[in-house]
């Protein structure tokens, strides 16, 4: 009971009362006795959170939305008392994360764990910890907590689908030209030989040189001939939509046991596509940049590899749809420093005809567009997405229409319109 120790004293006050007022033996040793009550049950509160150590082990540092996280903790009585119980309570900012739990029975030396799984249904860097310790007394009168103030972050990725059917407008250099640019990476294009050195990879021999020379001589190779994709991802929040959570309650509840659960917004749907595209793309060698103006201006040069993917999957975690800049203003802003080997894909929900005009601008500078556009109007926002998409028509530019609640990979498999 709360403020239970508060009654013990009145009692205390009343038989100290008593018992100087009597004399009588029974109201000194009942006063003795509370005494004692209250003086043993403080003490062994404050050394029920004493001596603990925790122990808080995390799998991996990433995660994606879909994919589980998992925690394994370790509660450790290094004291000379038992703990009666001990509440580990949790602090993390991981949605549905209920890390919290209840030990029971504590014993001297004894460690008690448990494990922790999570499904991961935002994206987002989240914050694991701090902990709180608390614990009580036998008799429930003081109620002690301790502060473990040690954090730990993790980062959860977009939801990403595959797109078997996706394609871009051919992006190759005018001529056939190859870029002169050496690579580590095993390409199609041999662009001489060397001496072997210690770290080349067998497939990189060229076994008719080293059958020649009788030394081991590895092939050089170059960049394949194709276009740097710059992803421009528009992160307005003026132009952004989301349907009311209770509407996106009842009609994808059912869907929420067997896949992961996408927000009915036009921000979260842009993110999962981008992340898609750069899987997509970064898995077929493509070189991949990225454009984004959310809290900042965030600018990915173009780079091929797992370590671009991590590096856009990283930004496309944490951005936001809380950018003031228009689109219109970003590609005529940004298009600048693209060449002529280069394909823009834009996505966005924005119904502003003047962002095509841009994208027509760069097209005509032999820069190829693709559009990527979300028809607000599915999401619960009025919008003119057949205007935006007839101006695309009319220049040219390949366009996709994503509505809510449709399939990714089905939508952007379809041929597009231009």
């Amino acid at each position: 009971m709360k403020h239970s120790w508060a009654i013990i004293l009145v009692l205390l006050v009343v038989a100290l009362a008593e018992a100087l007022a009597t004399g009588q033996r029974l109201f000194f040793n009942l006063a003795y006795l509370l005494m004692a009550l209250l003086a043993v049950s403080y003490f062994w509160s404050w050394a029920n959170v004493g001596r603990i150590q925790i122990v808080r082990q995390t799998r991996s540092a990433r995660s994606q939305v879909g994919q589980p996280i998992e925690e394994r903790f370790l509660v450790r009585n290094t004291g000379i008392i038992p703990k009666l119980w001990v509440e580990v309570r949790d602090h993390s900012t991981l949605p549905e994360h209920h890390a919290s739990w209840v030990v029971n029975s504590l014993g001297v030396r004894r460690t008690r764990g448990w494990n922790v799984r999570t499904v991961c249904r935002r994206r987002g860097r989240f914050t694991l910890g701090p902990i709180t310790l608390m614990s009580s007394d036998p008799f429930g009168l003081f109620q002690r907590q301790r502060q473990l103030l040690a954090t730990s972050s993790v980062v959860v990725y977009p939801l990403t689908v595959d797109l078997p059917d996706f394609t871009l407008p051919s992006g190759e250099l005018p001529g056939g030209g190859a870029i002169r640019r050496r690579t580590h990476y095993v390409t199609t294009n041999v662009s001489g030989v060397r001496d072997y050195f210690p770290g080349d990879g067998f497939n990189r021999i060229h076994w008719a040189s080293t059958a020649r020379t009788g030394r081991l001589i590895v092939k050089e190779f170059e960049l394949d001939p194709t276009a740097d994709v710059w992803l421009f991802l528009d992160m307005q929040g003026v132009v952004q939509a989301e349907r009311p959570l209770q509407e996106q309650l009842s009609t994808s509840i059912s869907l929420v046991a067997t896949r992961p659960m996408l927000d009915d917004s036009t921000e979260e749907y842009a993110v999962a596509i981008a992340a898609s595209l750069s899987k997509h793309l970064l898995a077929r060698n493509r070189s991949v940049g990225l454009v984004v103006y959310g809290q900042s201006r965030e600018v990915l040069s173009p780079e091929r590899g797992d370590r671009q993917l991590s590096k856009l999957m990283e930004t496309l975690a944490v951005v936001r749809a809380v950018g003031t800049i228009p689109l219109a203003e970003i590609l005529a802003a940004e298009g600048k420093g693209l060449g002529r080997n280069t394909s823009a894909v834009v996505i966005t929900p924005s119904d502003d005809t003047r962002w095509t005009d841009s994208l027509r601008d760069l097209r005509r500078r032999g820069i190829r567009g693709t559009a990527i556009v979300l028809e607000t109007a599915s999401f619960g926002r009025p919008s003119n997405t057949a205007g935006v998409l007839a101006a695309l028509s009319q220049s040219g530019v390949r366009a996709y229409r994503i509505r809510a609640g449709e399939s990714l990979a089905a939508a952007l498999g379809q041929s597009g319109s231009a």
